[in-house]
């Protein structure tokens, strides 16, 4: 089964209220909401058209496409400048010191502050494979031609960047870290308060979110443990982004407290170790298996194949260029799967 990275088009809009409806809550960039992703589809849209290579507020959206069947199976999104249009906000966990000369001892207290240092940093996001298609290394695909999008346009994103990994989530759809911290703020459970915010924006967190910093030794058990812990199923996740040169800087979701990891653009594993070569033949049957991508904007199309370096140039197996559409004198992007 053949699959490549593409543009997202607006007739992917069902495609997306699909599996926006499988995500199981907490996905902020994904809502199973028409009108919410018809708008993301309409500013990716805005940001594919726009050729002028300069760093603004933009999303990208790509899919995942089965070839054979032309079904959407997943997705992930590109934002190019956070916390322009609202904040950005996070917790960072940090410690404060204390030391009582008269009982001869040190305290030290984890406190939560409400931050915006991560506002003007890129983030990658909104990344859900279709539970049918979680073989295969295709959710690798999805998050790896990420960072082969940006490697092509990287003026287009910021120096740093971030990724939001979904927080511990119950059986219920509830957040232990929510209910235990901002829940009791905003009188709402965290279901609805992160359908309100994927829809409408989180101004309302700077209307009504507490600006003082939080002793966590004051909250429940269950909202301590979510501090910086990732949802099961978002611990693959974060182990390719590790590998990709994220690391946790004590930020936290302010809804769920999952940990937001961080890394330099150029020195993403993908971004750094990534070629740019032109295609001198479509003949390859060995060399390294690699992510492939060719064009630009728009044109954008990233697939699993062979990459083999000749001189002058280099030779890609049929299938991928066939896949991506690359021909003999095609520039393509390629970066070694393992």
């Amino acid at each position: 089964m053949s699959f490549v990275i593409r543009a997202a088009r607006r007739s992917d809009l069902q495609h997306l209220y699909e599996m926006a409806k499988l995500t199981g809550g907490g996905f902020t960039n994904l809502p199973p909401d028409r009108k919410s992703l018809a708008a993301k589809l309409e500013r990716s849209e805005a940001a594919f058209a726009r050729t002028d290579m300069t760093l603004d507020d933009e999303l990208f959206v790509l899919v995942l496409e089965n070839l054979a069947t032309g079904d959407v199976r997943g997705t992930c999104q590109l934002f190019t400048k956070v916390g322009q249009k609202w904040p950005f906000y996070s917790y960072r966990l940090g410690t404060l010191t204390q030391h009582s000369a008269e009982l001869n001892r040190i305290f030290r207290a984890d406190m939560l502050t409400l931050s915006t240092d991560l506002e003007g940093s890129s983030e990658v996001g909104g990344l859900f494979l279709h539970p049918s298609e979680r073989a295969g290394g295709l959710g690798m695909l999805l998050a790896r031609s990420r960072y082969l999008f940006i490697r092509a346009h990287r003026a287009r994103f910021a120096e740093r960047i971030l990724a939001e990994l979904r927080g511990i989530i119950d059986e219920a759809g509830g957040s232990p870290f929510w209910d235990g911290l901002a829940g009791r703020f905003f009188g709402m459970n965290f279901q609805d308060a992160d359908h309100f915010n994927a829809i409408h924006g989180n101004q309302f967190i700077a209307d009504l979110m507490p600006k003082h910093p939080i002793y966590t030794a004051m909250l429940p058990e269950g909202a301590r443990a979510a501090i910086g812990l990732p949802h099961p199923s978002g611990r693959a996740a974060m182990r390719m982004l590790e590998n990709e040169g994220f690391v946790f800087e004590n930020y936290i979701d302010i809804f769920d407290g999952g940990p937001s990891m961080c890394a330099r653009v150029d020195q993403m594993r993908t971004v750094r170790d990534g070629r740019t070569d032109t295609v001198i033949a479509t003949d390859a049957s060995s060399g390294t298996e690699s992510l492939i991508a060719t064009g630009a904007l728009a044109d954008f199309r990233c697939a699993y194949g062979r990459v083999d370096m000749r001189g002058g140039g280099v030779a890609v197996d049929a299938g991928s260029a066939h896949a991506i559409g690359a021909i003999h004198g095609s520039q393509v992007h390629h970066v070694a799967r393992a």
